[in-house]
Parts: C-alpha cells; sequence; structure tokens
C-alpha cells in the first residue's frame, strides 16, 4: 500500500501559511514487509519538491523532503488520515488491491475517471499545528502563453490560463484538466473543429488515396530531457482542397497561412491536453503505465460517426527525479504498455506526450512510482586472502541488495572431495570467513550466496583453493622458444603436484663458458617466461631454473645449453676488374667480408644491371668462387656489378657497384635505300634505315654512294640524316645507289644496290630573245628552240615588264615571234621566253633590257594652290596674287626645259624648269582658270587639268586705338566703332601689340573684340602700343604707334582707428602706419563729427599715427576716421594723392565713476559695391550647377535605385 502525494498544475496558496495536524503514526525503525494481523505497514512515497511532516514518538517534528519513503505503522489496519492544505482535496484510489491516496487542487467532489472513490478524508481538524519551516512551499509554476515554449523542468506547464478555477463539473475534462478558454480559445477550437470534420470527410470520401504530406513550420525544434520544445507544425495542407482556386490574391493567402498557424497552435493545444499515465502491477522489474488519449475536438460536438484520430504515443521515463533527464522508453499506438528493464527499489518517473499528424504536445504531467525490493543480486565469488597448510582465510565483497538490506550471507564447500555436493560452511553477516582444519596441499571448491528479507540470490561462480604444503619438487629444465641474436627467449612449467593457486617463484641461472664465474641468476619472479638480453651473437650459453615458495627452495633442474643466433655477414669488398674490358664479357673478382657475421660464408651472388639507376638487378652467378667472367654482354653498354654473400646469419649487405664500359664495334650492314614518291627527271629522293646492329656505339654519320652507267662511283652525301635528294641527275637515265653506317669505331660495310631510272624532264633553258623597238610605243620579240630532253615543246611563255623582278606573261603559244603594243617612251623593259612540253616548264631563258625611244613630255597630273605661309616673295598680295604648284611629270626621255601657264583669255606665261609661280598684277576678287604644260626638246606635252582661283579682296586699314579707362596697374584700350562684345557676323580680327622694355612689340589680343585690359603694369609709365585689322584678305598695315601712361596709385585704406579714454575731457585716437610708396612720404588726415552734425571736420593732418582730442564733452557721441595721402614730387610740382578712408569710430563720453575708463567703439561697416568679372560669374554658375546636379544623383540613388 503506498499514499502517494501529488501537486496539480494550479497552485492554491503556500503550503507554509497552511497548519498542519500532526498524526499519531509512529516511525518504524525497521520496515515491516507484508505485515499481519490488525497493524499495516504504509510507505508513504515523497515526490521530489515536495515535503512530508511528521511527529516522532519523542513528541518532536521531522520534515522530510522527497523523493523518499517513509515507512509508516497504522494500528487499526486503516488508511491513517492525511490532512492537506486549503485548495486541496485527497481521495483514495482502490487499484488492483493497492490502494493510493491521491492530493490534488480540486474540490471534494472531483474524482479521476476509471477508479470508484471509496474513502473521502474527514474535514481538517482545528488542531492544526503550523510548521512553517519545516515544510517550505513548492515551487510556483511558470504558464507560457505559447504551447510547447518555455522550461518544463519544474512542472508541467499546462495550455490555461493560470488562474485557479474550481467550481462546476461540467467545465472540467474526463482526465481532470480545465476546459475553460478566453474568447481567441473558442474561436481556435471552432475552427479547428470545423477543418478536423472537413478532413474526415475527405477521408471517408477517398479512404485509400494517400495522405498529405505533412510541411513543417519554421519553429525550431529543440529537445531537452526528453521533452520536445517547438515542434513543428502539421502538414499544411490538412483540410485543404487539392484543386486550389488560382483567383486567390495575397491577402487570402496570407490569412490562409494565419489560419494554419492558429490550427497549428490549437492541435499543439490538444495534443497537450492529455492526463497523466497510471501506473499498475508494480513489480520488481516491470510495471503496466495505462493512459487515456487526449479529448477529441470532433468527439465533443459530434455524433460519433467519424473515423477517431490514431494518436501515436512515447513514454518518457526518468529515474532521476521529477526534474532528471527522460528517455524514451515505448513509442507506439497503444494506450497500454508494460515497461520492463526496470531497476528493484527505484523511484521511476513517468509521462506519455502524444503526436499527430508530426506534431507533438507537450509531455504530460509526470506520475511517480517505485519499484518493489526483491531478493539480491548474485554476489562476486570469494577471494583467498591467507592461506597456510591447514587452513583458508576468505573475503567477498556486498552485492547489490535490491532495496532490502542484506542481513546474511551463505558460504559453501565441498568439504575438499572434488565433487558437486557443497554444504555450509558460514551463515552470517560478516563478508570475511577462515576455514580450519584442513590437510595441507589439498584443493577445496567455495560458492557464496546473500540472503535478504525478500529471499535468497543465486550462488556465485565455483572457485578453487589450495592449502599450503612442502617446498616445490625440482621443476623441469628450461625450453627455447625463440632465439635471437643477442637474446635467447625461454620457457618453464610448474613443477608437478604443485597446486594451481600456489604462488611460486623461479629463479632463472645462466652461465657464460667464457667468463668463468659459473651460473648466476637472470631472472627472479613468478612469470613462467623470460628473455635474455644482451648476449653475444652465436654463443653457447647454459640454463637452469630453480623453484621455490614459502617453505624452501627446490633443487636446480637440468642444465641446457642454448646458442644464439649468427648475425648476418657485412659487405663483401667492391669487385674489381681483371685482365680487358672485352665487347662482350668481363672477368671480375671480390674479396671475402672483414666481418663474417659468426658464420661461414656458405655462397656469393653476382648481380648485374644495365640500368642507370639500378632498381632492375639479374644474378649472374651464385656460388662460392670469388671470381667470375661476365659473358654475353653488348658493345657499348654500361653495366652495374655488385656482391652479395649468404651465411647462416642470413644476407648481407650490396657490396660498392662497379661500372664497366663495354668497348664499342663497327655498325653492321644497312639495308639498301629506297626510293621516296616517283622517280623525277634530275632528281631522286632516297631513305634508308639504321642498321640494325650498331656495334654498342651511336651511328653518327652515313656514306651515299651513286654509280652511273659508265660504271664511275662517287659519293654524293654524308651526313646523319636517314633520307637525301640526289640531284643534278640526268632525265630517263639509270642510276644505283648504296648506303653504309659509322660510329667511333669505324665504318661498316656497304649495303647492297638500289637501282633507279630518272623520268623525262622538261625542256632546256631557252637562249635570250631579241627585242627590236619599231616605235617609241611598239616593240618585236623573237627566240629560238632549245633541246626538249626527249619530248616536243607545246608552248612558249614571254613574259614582259617594266622591272627585272615583277614582269608578267604576255605571250603563250607555239610561236617563236611576238609584237607587243602600247609601251611608254623612254622606259627600258624587260624580257625572257620560257619553253614548256609533257614534263613541265623549263627554265627561263636570261633577261633582255629593252629601251623605248624619247617623246614629248607627259602632263601635268597635279596643280594646287599654295597657301600664304608657303609663300617667301615679300611683294606677295593675296588680293593681286595667285601662288601655284605643280608636281613634275614624266619628261619621256627628254629633259624638261620648261613650263607654260595658261591663266585665261589666251594669256600664256612661259617659266623655267622652277614647280611653282606667283602670277602678279590680277584684279582683287576675280576668279582665273589656270592650267600648266611641260617643254623638252622634242616639244610641248599636253595641258593639265584646269584649276578655278580666286583672288582676296584689299586687306581693311587699322582703327584709331583710344584708352577708354586707366588705373596704376591697368589700361584698358578701345578701337574703332564696334561694341566691346564678339559680333558673330564681324569678319574682321584685330591684333594688337604693345612694346617691351627692348623696344620689341610683342602680341597682346588677337580676335575681333573692339576693347582689351591691360594688365599688370606699373604705376606712372609710359607704354607703346599699335594695332592692325586682318581678315579674309590678309592683315593690314599696322597703325602708328600710340603712347599711354599710367598714374601713381593711391594710398590704400586704413583700419579703423583706436580710441584710448584719457580722461573726461581727452582722448587718444591711433591708427596704423603705411610703409613710403616708392619714395614717397605718407601724411594722415584725422576728421571727427561731433554730436548729430552731418559733416566731417579735420581734426589731424601730419605724419604722426596718434592724435589726442581734448575737446570732449559728456554725453556726447563723437566719430572718428582716418586717410593716408602719399606727397608726389613730379616735375610739374608735388602733387598729393588721398586714399579711400577707413570705417567710422563711434565714441560715447561719460563719466568716470569707478576710475576705470569706460569707451564704446562702434565701428560702422562700410558696404563696398563690387561686381563680379565673367570668369567669376562662369565659376559660380558652375559650382551651383554641380552642387544641383550632386544633390539630384543623390536622391535617385536613395529613393529610386534602393
Amino acid at each position: 500500500m503506498y499514499v502517494l502525494s501529488t501537486m496539480a498544475d494550479h497552485h492554491p496558496p503556500p503550503l507554509d501559511t497552511t497548519p498542519l495536524l500532526t498524526t499519531d503514526i509512529p516511525l518504524l525503525p525497521t520496515p515491516i514487509v507484508n505485515g499481519e494481523g490488525s497493524q499495516q505497514v504504509i510507505l508513504v512515497q515523497v515526490n521530489p519538491g515536495e515535503a512530508f511532516t511528521i511527529r516522532r514518538e519523542d513528541g518532536q517534528f521531522q520534515c522530510i523532503t522527497g523523493p523518499a519513503q517513509v515507512p509508516m505503522m497504522s494500528p487499526n489496519g486503516s488508511v491513517p488520515p492525511i490532512y492537506v492544505p486549503p485548495g486541496y482535496a485527497q481521495q483514495v484510489i482502490e487499484d488492483n488491491g493497492v490502494r493510493r491516496v491521491v492530493v490534488v487542487p480540486q474540490p471534494p467532489e472531483f474524482h479521476t475517471s476509471g477508479h470508484p472513490v471509496i474513502h473521502r478524508p474527514p474535514p481538517p481538524l482545528p488542531g492544526f499545528i503550523p510548521l512553517p519551516a519545516m515544510m517550505p512551499p513548492p515551487h510556483r509554476h511558470i504558464y507560457s502563453a505559447v504551447s510547447g515554449a518555455g522550461d518544463m523542468t519544474a512542472q508541467y506547464t499546462p495550455q490555461y490560463h493560470p488562474s485557479p478555477v474550481y467550481g462546476d463539473l461540467d467545465a472540467l475534462t474526463t482526465h481532470g484538466r480545465s476546459g475553460l478558454r478566453d474568447e481567441r480559445s473558442s474561436k481556435i477550437h471552432e475552427r479547428l473543429q470545423k477543418k478536423l470534420k472537413d478532413r474526415h470527410g475527405a477521408q471517408k470520401d477517398k479512404l485509400n488515396s494517400p495522405p498529405f504530406s505533412p510541411k513543417k513550420s519554421t519553429s525550431p525544434v529543440s529537445e531537452s530531457n526528453g521533452i520536445i520544445k517547438g515542434q513543428n507544425s502539421p502538414g499544411s495542407n490538412t483540410g485543404q482542397s487539392k484543386n486550389k482556386q488560382k483567383g486567390k490574391n495575397s491577402t487570402q493567402v496570407e490569412t490562409e497561412i494565419q489560419e494554419k498557424d492558429e490550427e497549428t497552435k490549437a492541435l499543439e493545444a490538444q495534443l497537450s491536453n492529455i492526463s497523466k499515465p497510471t501506473v499498475s502491477d508494480i513489480q520488481a522489474r516491470s510495471a503496466i503505465l495505462t493512459w487515456s488519449p487526449p479529448s477529441s475536438l470532433i468527439s465533443e460536438e459530434n455524433d460519433g460517426t467519424v473515423t477517431p484520430e490514431v494518436y501515436a504515443y512515447e513514454i518518457l521515463l526518468s529515474n532521476n527525479g521529477k526534474d532528471g533527464k527522460y528517455k524514451v522508453a515505448y513509442s507506439g499506438e497503444k494506450t497500454c504498455v508494460t515497461v520492463d528493464d526496470l531497476r528493484p527499489a527505484t523511484d521511476y518517473h513517468a509521462r506519455v506526450q502524444a503526436e499527430l499528424n508530426c506534431v507533438k504536445g507537450n509531455p504530460s504531467e509526470a506520475v511517480s512510482f517505485t519499484t518493489t525490493s526483491c531478493e539480491p543480486e548474485t554476489p562476486n565469488p570469494p577471494r583467498i586472502t591467507n592461506r597456510t597448510k591447514n587452513s583458508l582465510s576468505l573475503q567477498w565483497k556486498v552485492s547489490c541488495d535490491n532495496g532490502s538490506k542484506i542481513h546474511s550471507y551463505l558460504l559453501e564447500w565441498d568439504e575438499g572431495k572434488g565433487c558437486q555436493e557443497f554444504c555450509q560452511c558460514y551463515y552470517g553477516l560478516q563478508k570475511q570467513f577462515r576455514v580450519t582444519k584442513l590437510s595441507p596441499a589439498m584443493g577445496y571448491t567455495f560458492r557464496l550466496a546473500a540472503k535478504n528479507d525478500m529471499g535468497m540470490s543465486g550462488f556465485s561462480e565455483e572457485v578453487l583453493f589450495y592449502t599450503s604444503g612442502s617446498a616445490p619438487t625440482v621443476p623441469a629444465s628450461p625450453i627455447l622458444l625463440k632465439a635471437g641474436i643477442s637474446w635467447l627467449s625461454l620457457q618453464w612449467t610448474k613443477p608437478s603436484g604443485t597446486p594451481s593457486d600456489e604462488g611460486i617463484s623461479y629463479i632463472l641461472e645462466m652461465e657464460d663458458e667464457t667468463s668463468g664465474y659459473g651460473f648466476k641468476p637472470k631472472y627472479n619472479g613468478d612469470d613462467l617466461t623470460f628473455t635474455v638480453m644482451n648476449l653475444r651473437r652465436s654463443t653457447k650459453y647454459k640454463f637452469r631454473v630453480i623453484a621455490y615458495n614459502s617453505e624452501g627452495k627446490s633443487s636446480p633442474s637440468e642444465v641446457v645449453e642454448f646458442v644464439t643466433l649468427p648475425d648476418r655477414p657485412g659487405a663483401p669488398s667492391k669487385p674489381s676488374v681483371k685482365g680487358k674490358v672485352h665487347a662482350q664479357n668481363v672477368r671480375i673478382v671480390w674479396d671475402p667480408p672483414k666481418d663474417n657475421g659468426g658464420a661461414t660464408i656458405t655462397k656469393y651472388n653476382v648481380e648485374i644491371s644495365e640500368e642507370q639507376n639500378g632498381s632492375n638487378w639479374d644474378t649472374a652467378y651464385s656460388g662460392t668462387a670469388r671470381e667470375h667472367l661476365c659473358d654475353h654482354l653488348s658493345p657499348g653498354c654500361t653495366y652495374r656489378i655488385r656482391v652479395l654473400c649468404f651465411s647462416d646469419g642470413g644476407q648481407s649487405l650490396a657490396s660498392d657497384i662497379l661500372t664497366v664500359q663495354t668497348p664499342a664495334v663497327i655498325p653492321g650492314p644497312c639495308q639498301p635505300p629506297r626510293l621516296q614518291g616517283r622517280p623525277r627527271a634530275r632528281e631522286a629522293q632516297l631513305r634508308w634505315a639504321p642498321p640494325s646492329v650498331d656495334g654498342g656505339s651511336p651511328v653518327t654519320c652515313y656514306s651515299l654512294e651513286i654509280c652511273s652507267g659508265e660504271g664511275e662511283q662517287r659519293e654524293v652525301y654524308q651526313g646523319s640524316d636517314l633520307e637525301h635528294t640526289v640531284c643534278s641527275l640526268f632525265p630517263g637515265k639509270a642510276y644505283s645507289f648504296r648506303i653504309r653506317a659509322a660510329n667511333k669505331a669505324g665504318s661498316g660495310p656497304f649495303s647492297e644496290k638500289c637501282e633507279i631510272t630518272t623520268a623525262p624532264g622538261p625542256p632546256d633553258q631557252c637562249k635570250a630573245p631579241q627585242v627590236t623597238c619599231r616605235s617609241a610605243t611598239c616593240a618585236l620579240i623573237h627566240w629560238e628552240a632549245p633541246n626538249n630532253n626527249g619530248a616536243e615543246v607545246t608552248e612558249y611563255r614571254v613574259e614582259w615588264g617594266g622591272m627585272e623582278g615583277c614582269m608578267q606573261i604576255c605571250y603563250c603559244g607555239p610561236g617563236f615571234t611576238y609584237e607587243i603594243k602600247g609601251l611608254s617612251p623612254a622606259i627600258v623593259y624587260y624580257c625572257r621566253v620560257q619553253a614548256v612540253n609533257v614534263a613541265g616548264a623549263g627554265f627561263f631563258s636570261e633577261v633582255v633590257p629593252c629601251l623605248t625611244p624619247a617623246s614629248v613630255p607627259a602632263a601635268v597630273t597635279n596643280l594646287w594652290e599654295m597657301k600664304e605661309d608657303e609663300t617667301e616673295s615679300p611683294h606677295y598680295s593675296p588680293s593681286t596674287c595667285l601662288a601655284i604648284q605643280w608636281e613634275r611629270p614624266c619628261d619621256h626621255g627628254s629633259e624638261i626645259t620648261g613650263y607654260s601657264i595658261d591663266y585665261g583669255d589666251k594669256q600664256t606665261i612661259t617659266v623655267g624648269k622652277s614647280l611653282s609661280y606667283i602670277i602678279e598684277q590680277l584684279q582683287p576678287d576675280t576668279t582665273y582658270r589656270i592650267r600648266v604644260q611641260a617643254l623638252n626638246s622634242l616639244g610641248a606635252g599636253p595641258f593639265s587639268h584646269s584649276v578655278k582661283l580666286k583672288t582676296k579682296p584689299l586687306p581693311p586699314e587699322p582703327p584709331r586705338l583710344e584708352c577708354a579707362v586707366y588705373s596704376h596697374q591697368s589700361l584698358k584700350l578701345k578701337w574703332g566703332d564696334g561694341t566691346s562684345r564678339t559680333i558673330p557676323t564681324d569678319s574682321i580680327q584685330y591684333h594688337l601689340q604693345m612694346e617691351d622694355k627692348s623696344e620689341r612689340f610683342i602680341s597682346l589680343y588677337r580676335g575681333p573684340c573692339h576693347t582689351y585690359k591691360v594688365q599688370r603694369l606699373n604705376e606712372s609709365t609710359s607704354y607703346t602700343f599699335r594695332i592692325q585689322a586682318c581678315n579674309e584678305a590678309g592683315e593690314g598695315p599696322f597703325s602708328p604707334e600710340y603712347v599711354f601712361t599710367t598714374p601713381k596709385s593711391l594710398p590704400p585704406a586704413l583700419k579703423a582707428p583706436r580710441i584710448d579714454r584719457i580722461n573726461d575731457h581727452i582722448c587718444e585716437v591711433t591708427w596704423e602706419s603705411l610703409p613710403p610708396m616708392k619714395g614717397d612720404s605718407i601724411i594722415y588726415i584725422l576728421q571727427i563729427m561731433v554730436g548729430k552734425d552731418s559733416d566731417f571736420k579735420q581734426a589731424y593732418k601730419g605724419p604722426n599715427t596718434s592724435h589726442r582730442y581734448s575737446a570732449l564733452h559728456l554725453n556726447c557721441e563723437y566719430r572718428f576716421r582716418v586717410c593716408a595721402i602719399r606727397q608726389c614730387q613730379d616735375a610739374a610740382g608735388p602733387q598729393d594723392l588721398t586714399g579711400p578712408y577707413s570705417a567710422t569710430v563711434l565714441f560715447i563720453s561719460h563719466r568716470n565713476e569707478s576710475q576705470s575708463n569706460t569707451s564704446k567703439d562702434i565701428t560702422e561697416p562700410t558696404r563696398t559695391t563690387r561686381t563680379l568679372s565673367d570668369e567669376q560669374c562662369a565659376a559660380v554658375i558652375l559650382v551651383l550647377f554641380a552642387t544641383f546636379s550632386i544633390l539630384i544623383a543623390f536622391i535617385i540613388q536613395y529613393f529610386v535605385i534602393k
């Protein structure tokens, strides 16, 4: 019987404010199981985080915190009353004969479905004893508005509001959970019911159709202690039709997605509304868990015709407390599961989690249970701690008691009989026992079992122990396991008749005959094997073994002898050549190794390799001799030879490598050369192959010989190529060829002959043709027939051209003459002839030159007007002259003596050999048609094409130059009657010049304007200017020289004067000083305006920079200003140049009350009117436009592109 105390989701007032009543049930000193009679033992299970308060026999209160099991005794056999704080209720539930007292935060009328209520507790008694310090309140629950979110380690987080509502039983679900919802939850509940109805309707129509694929939501998934947080939403197409309307707008789609999210949350809330499982049939290693499915939304408002949902469940189990880590113990669709593989007497917490359509709800509230106790685990076999001849001391460890304390151990033995019949040797609570009165050197078998209140465990494995006896007998001689070069591995056995568990040690002794010290110990221990190290190779050693125990030592075993292995021999000496190296063999000798490794050399291996790397070695000899003839070698090859030796110790390393080079011999005969392609008339292309035997040296050259029909033999080629073209042969003639190869050893024999007959060839070269000039444009060509080389000439080809390397065919035919026309006079032409037959074309004849007779010159091909800057004549005027130029024509063999120029109205001018001429005395602004012809001793050539040229109008006269504005640094000059701005239709340009210090005129301005400002001038300086007018007719004459003088500069404006008050009637005015200007002294004028006067009066004039004014009146305003005067000394007499006045300073005179001067200086701002120049205006406009453009670009970038 268990008294279970559980806490619900909603919290009433804390337990620390509730008075507790004590019971008269005292704590049991020892647990009583299955008590009979009027008294009954009750195990009170205290869950983690809870407290149980009782009164002990001495009257003191004791607070027990969970997890714990408190055994209590009921004096009359009834369930004791459990008093609970306000807001909680207890119910007694009977399940399979087990009574449970459940404390829940429900009214007394609430009861768990499926279990009859058999007992109600009495009302709280007024005798509660307040113990706030002994029973702390439980932890507050943390409620979350989102399903599946938050930390659920303390308590199960429900989906309802935290306010405790206990009242109407209709509002409660069948599993004890509140069904109240707010307005939003009710709407989601109704929408989910409608969707589920539609889905069940579709499932009825299409039972065989596959289910919709679930679409997971974007909420993250995390798992902690077996609790799934933030489960993915179920399939998004739950309750959707496959035929979607294409005309849905984005607003409808967003609304549907939001509804799907709300439906998923509602389904999670529904799955989370699952009751905690009930535990029944609790055994030591198993328990049955039963639970009810979550309340269905359809079942509440349906007639039951809809197919019920199929839920999947997971059982989460924890044995580390309610807040420990949970593991999945079951996953399936059953609602009743037997959980196996539990540990006895262990507190477990179990909760269930439902899943539907890939959506998991939150786990249910945890239910706790404790497995029953059972018999202890099978203990480990005992171990021996001490032995003598007549006693054995045994000891064992405590085994797992499985919830019930072990109160005794049972040790059994076979009394040394060696049979399977065991009898009790010891029974008690001790964990060690000494068995006495035993026989020496005898074996005894033992086994152990543990016992508690629940029963006896199984027996442990049987173990055999021996008592001690006498000293060991003589052991057998050691045997050799494995031998090495410097070690020997030995093994020995226990002496016969020795118990297997008796501790026997061994001494291994070794004798080295060469040392003369006899046997010396090499090992002392319990092992039966040992490897003796640091021995000499191929050496004999003697061994024996001695056994001993606590009783004494045995006699030594028989002596055995073992020999270490020999080491591998050293490398033989480097082989050497004996005698002369021949082309196909060489004899080598070598010496044995200096170190044979302790064994006799049994054989030698000679290895030879033709490779330079030596990776492939062939064995050429194997035997005991130290000399060998290496034959079957190839001439001219390099061989690498090494020697290895063998003994009982193994194979040695290879010796140093001997490199041998065999001498080369002459190469063998070649195959006859063969003809490449068809035979030709005057040449034959031959090819041959290298000889099959090169004699051990590469072939360096080949020698090709030719033999004609007369028997004459001569060498036509010597080189390294494998082909050659033999030239200078005669067409249609038989020739024979043979070849031989040569290397550094000499030339080999000739090959067999190869017979070749040449083919017919083209004709021979023609003789030089004869050319006769009939006129300056016509010539006659004549030639003779050449040798045809066995084939008739089919045609002749005549090439004619003006250059020797660029001739073209002008005739092709069988004739021997040809007349060519259309030639140029006095030109050298070139001619050659070629004969052609069926075999091809012969060589051209020698080139024959031909000079045509001279004639009148050719026409002038290019005539043009010269530019003005190309004309060097000082009398040239574009208004009355025309300058022409032409290219020299061809003189046709006779030198040109002059040219005739025709410029209209039969006006002809004959000039010399010059290629340019200036026609003068023409009318201005008149058009002329001009053409030119060349003259030589044979006559006048044809005229050139006509060129129309026009004279320019007369240039303009220079304008009058005036000085419009002048200053000490600039002069603004003006000329003509035009405006200062440029007129687009004005074609007259003006050229303004100024005389420099070297009395040379330099250009200041060239353009159409009528004004120009000369800047950066010196004051009181005279400058000389002149001007010239230009138009398309040319530049006019310069004007007379004009002299303009700059005036002297005025002094600059001074800063506002500073006024210092001396007393009530005197003040001192000071101002800045100016340096003398080019030797002229500077004086100053100080003016004052008193009160409301409108005019300034002079108060001071002189060279000083300060002045004391003593006519001050109190409370009167005074205004001061100052200017500088330049006193010039000119030739006409002294002259004063007054500069601008400074800013006005206001001074008000007040009475001196605190012996501190009080003055008020007010500087009146002076406004200077300044007009911007054209360049400055343009710069300001450009800056404003750039700023506006940047602003527009920024607006477009920010508001449009982004």
